[in-house]
């Protein structure tokens, strides 16, 4: 005996079904292109905000301790110098220039692939010089009060001082042969056009201009403007950047 279908049952013919199939194919793929696009506009947003606004650094070495610390996240304003357009090497207008005593973030000389972050000390045309460690800028020494000193017992020199030669000024400049260079002891020096002498606040740790020269201004990449996340570096503790945060630093101003 065959079972009658319940009433007011339709059961669908197959143009029905594959219509209904057709739609929510349809429907399937309209989800996945506006999918697409709102992910495509983020990562567009995303690039041009990283590359032109503001951008986050790690730092890596204690070479500005005192000011900064190893394991500081830093959130950088790079629209400040004049932010790079990406694919065109050219800049924006500038917001301000570089001032003395700016903290700022820039591109290694010797591999601008690499990111440092020290302190501007000296602008186009400013003479520079190193006394025992105190720095004096145009013949009047400089206030440093961010300034830290670990090791004032030694003073190290070497080759990798000589390119100052080349830039010296006054009787230096007569006395070229007989000059050699130190951490602690240089100069005077003039610094060209479209450059900055930088160095770091960690004064005998920090490998700067005194050591690989002046900085190009167009490798720079922008201004801290304060720690958004910080801990404690330690090698033994798999989760220390969850047991080892520095709370206090959290929101810390770069000056």
């Amino acid at each position: 005996m065959s079972e009658t279908p319940p009433p007011n049952v339709i059961e669908p013919s197959s143009p029905e079904v594959a219509a209904r199939a057709s739609a929510d194919s349809w429907r399937w793929l309209r989800t996945t292109v506006e999918w697409l696009k709102s992910f495509s506009l983020a990562l567009v947003l995303f690039v041009l905000v990283r590359a032109m606004l503001v951008e986050a650094f790690k730092i890596p070495s204690g070479s500005m301790e005192g000011t900064l610390l190893v394991g500081d996240f830093l959130l950088v304003n790079k629209l400040v110098y004049g932010a790079e357009v990406p694919l065109t090497h050219r800049r924006l207008p500038a917001l301000r220039a570089p001032h003395h005593g700016d903290v700022i973030v820039f591109g290694y000389p010797l591999d601008p692939s690499k990111n440092y972050v020290k302190r501007i000390v000296g602008l186009a045309g400013d003479t520079l010089a190193m006394h025992d460690g105190v720095l004096k800028r145009n013949s009047a020494d400089v206030d440093e009060p961010y300034a830290r000193r670990i090791d004032p017992a030694s003073d190290p020199s070497g080759e990798e001082f000589r390119w100052q030669r080349a830039f010296l000024v006054g009787e230096a400049r007569a006395k070229t042969r007989a000059y050699y260079p130190s951490r602690d002891n240089w100069g005077p020096l003039v610094v060209p056009t479209g450059h900055y002498f930088v160095l770091g606040d960690n004064r005998d740790n920090s490998q700067d201009s005194r050591y690989w020269g002046f900085l190009p201004d167009s490798l720079v990449r922008g201004r801290p403007l304060f720690v958004y996340y910080s801990y404690a570096p330690d090698s033994v503790s798999v989760f220390d950047w969850l047991t080892r945060v520095r709370w206090q630093r959290l929101g810390t101003k770069i000056e």
